[in-house]
């Protein structure tokens, strides 16, 4: 896990104080070693050399890529690599990048973890390639090597890298299959293209001003949304998305980045009754888990209390337990002292269960305003709510214990219909089918287990069936987000009113299915995989996430949609497979939270001014784009005569990023 850096040029030039400085900006994402290429004009002949923080065994190590102690002045090229390090797998010298093969043909920087490179490296060397390093970087190397671009599909990973082909002055550029790693470019006004692992290393570079992106602005301010395109809320940044890759010539990168697609997710198709189902949903996760644990460092685990974190930590605890290690097991956890919020309850069943050391955390609300600015430097976006900073706290809580390593559960939720909103494809596509009987039993078990009424049902079902000139209205008339947004100058702002959710088929999906797809691909998962690389990063903090195994997303996107949802119960498969492996009290819970702050409670009772000042000033900064009007709906929010919502805070951050990042709006 590590923060890597590349640039390229059409005309020789110093690149050595450029990408050192892209790589500096992101020293927390690899402190314990640093690397840097430059490659020449002519033949792309590579000068290697380390910085302060590359240990002195580096330059003794007997590898084709260890830097010389003494460099000397090093020499204008055309492209350039860099590369900080977290140690995780291979703790030794021989796991240094920028890494090459033994013969210098291939060049690799490298952030993240292919977890089956055991078994990629056994095969490969049946194919009769040798290794000097016990790392998963090298298996990368000899893979391209033996494969070409057909590498990306054997990889069971999380990864972004950048590889150089010297002989075919080619590069491959790539990302894994559902983004968990980032990978940005920006190509500069002289025509330098740079590649980043976070946006804010490309403020170390000639040319660079921080211009908003107002269609991206607008999507984010209404609908809450970030990272479902190519772009982002800075004016030129782009990032290669989840399973896209660039592969082709130095001449026609400089060209312009050819992006394309190396994976699609398309679901496996199986007919198994739910019994038969689950215990293949038990078996791909439990070696997802297994495989997750791989590391030669401390491995933790984030533990809300929640099904997803829960099933976790207990096939982890069965997976220790059968190495004689489960008293190494360690939980992190961020808790509030309001019950509406705590779920510590359900944590301490599981940690009663397992018999995992656990450690707590309790978010405060003046510690958030005091953290706000340097979350959102890491951040380099703003963040549509303060569980966010609950999710710092426990990356923070797991540094200050020397763990390195971190499972979660992103992913969860959107391949099994975890999240509420899941009903209203359910409840549409029964209205489609005309199954009147089996709707109205659906929305009443709906209404049984989680409280809603038959209003909320059938409001749920409109918005998915209704057509769109019909739709908008009805979503204004019931306070949820629509196109129209008098609070935004949109004319200042440069953008057209939209409705994202509806362009990426999250919104009307005629299926269950199709809305996992949408969340998996666009509107949900990326967004949460942003947020949570950068807080674990922020901290040097590896996090992994073992529901996005692909084995395992392919096989339940599979699965009938009844499956997953029905009966008002979602996650039905999930809960299945983790019968006896899961405490009761876990596996039937009906109720949904995850790292939640008492945001509600901070704004209306605790500290109402501190969100009143914070918000005049996002509107001060803004430069007219938010309109004033937003400080009178906030009085009425605190006041109760308007419905909480987090409208207010995403303001409050989009301020707070306007002036941490020096964006000119």
């Amino acid at each position: 896990m590590c923060g890597i850096a590349g640039l390229f040029s059409f005309d020789s030039r110093a690149l050595n104080g450029l990408i050192r400085n892209m790589i500096e900006t992101v020293r927390h994402r690899g402190p314990d070693d640093e690397g840097f290429a430059i490659f020449s004009a002519r033949d792309l002949t590579p000068r290697v050399s380390g910085g302060p923080d590359t240990p002195a065994a580096v330059y003794a190590a007997r590898v084709a890529y260890a830097p010389p102690r003494d460099t000397g002045p090093m020499p204008c090229g055309i492209a350039a690599l860099g590369h900080r390090r977290l140690s995780i797998v291979d703790l030794g010298p021989t796991g240094h990048q920028p890494m090459c093969t033994s013969d210098r043909r291939f060049w690799i920087v490298y952030n993240g973890e292919i977890y089956n490179y055991l078994e990629l490296r056994a095969e490969l060397e049946l194919l009769g390639h040798s290794f000097s390093s016990q790392s998963d970087t090298e298996v990368i190397l000899a893979a391209y090597r033996e494969w070409g671009e057909r590498c990306l599909v054997r990889f069971n990973g999380m990864f972004a890298f950048l590889l150089l082909d010297r002989a075919q002055q080619k590069i491959l550029a790539a990302r894994d299959r559902f983004g968990v790693k980032p990978l940005y470019y920006w190509i500069s006004p002289d025509g330098l293209l740079a590649f980043a692992s976070e946006i804010k290393q490309f403020t170390n570079l000639p040319g660079w001003r921080a211009r908003i992106n107002g269609q991206r602005a607008y999507e984010f301010l209404n609908w809450s949304l970030l990272d479902h395109t190519g772009e982002t809320l800075f004016a030129g940044v782009r990032q290669l998305r989840g399973g896209e890759y660039i592969h082709c010539s130095l001449e026609n990168l400089m060209a312009g980045p050819p992006i394309n697609r190396w994976y699609r997710l398309e679901p496996c198709s199986l007919q198994k009754d739910m019994k038969a189902s689950a215990d293949e949903f038990c078996g791909l996760f439990t070696d997802a888990v297994r495989l997750r644990l791989r590391a030669d460092v401390s491995v933790g685990s984030c533990l809300s209390g929640g099904l997803d974190s829960s099933s976790i930590v207990c096939v982890a605890n069965h997976v220790l337990r059968l190495r004689g290690m489960a008293s190494q097991q360690n939980t992190f956890s961020a808790c509030a002292k309001v019950k509406k919020y705590d779920e510590r309850e359900y944590i301490d069943i599981v940690v009663g269960h397992t018999g995992a050391n656990p450690h707590y955390v309790y978010p405060d609300v003046k510690e958030l305003f005091d953290s706000v600015d340097a979350i959102t430097w890491h951040q380099d976006e703003p963040f549509a709510s303060t569980s966010i900073y609950a999710q710092w706290q426990v990356f923070r809580l797991a540094a200050s214990n020397s763990v390195r390593v971190m499972l979660d559960g992103q992913g969860a939720d959107e391949q099994l219909a975890g999240y509420h909103n899941f009903f209203a494809p359910h409840f549409g596509n029964l209205l489609r089918n005309c199954q009147w009987a089996r709707l109205w039993q659906e929305m009443q078990e709906a209404k049984d287990l989680h409280h809603y009424s038959m209003l909320w049902g059938w409001k749920q079902t409109l918005d998915h069936v209704l057509p769109e000139l019909l739709r908008q209205p009805l979503r204004r008339l019931i306070g949820k987000p629509s196109k129209a947004t008098p609070w935004l100058d949109m004319e200042k702002l440069t953008a057209r009113p939209c409705d994202p959710f509806l362009e990426s088929g999250a919104a009307k999906s005629r299926s269950v299915q199709a809305l996992s797809r949408a969340q998996l691909t666009a509107t949900s998962l990326p967004m949460l995989l942003h947020w949570e690389d950068r807080n674990s990063m922020a901290h040097s903090v590896e996090a992994r996430v073992p529901f996005l195994d692909y084995r395992l997303v392919e096989f339940i996107l599979g699965l009938p949609d009844d499956y997953k949802i029905a009966s008002g119960v979602t996650k039905r498969v999930l809960r299945e497979a983790m019968r006896g492996i899961l405490p009761e009290g876990i596996r039937t819970r009906a109720d949904k939270m995850g790292f939640v702050t008492p945001e509600e409670l901070w704004m209306r009772e605790q500290e109402p001014e501190l969100f009143r000042n914070a918000l005049r000033d996002a509107v001060e900064l803004s430069g007219g784009i938010v309109r004033e009007g937003v400080l009178l709906g906030l009085d009425e929010m605190i006041a109760g005569a308007r419905p909480f919502s987090f409208l207010p805070w995403r303001l409050i951050n989009f301020g707070t990023w306007i002036r941490v990042h020096g964006v000119q709006v």
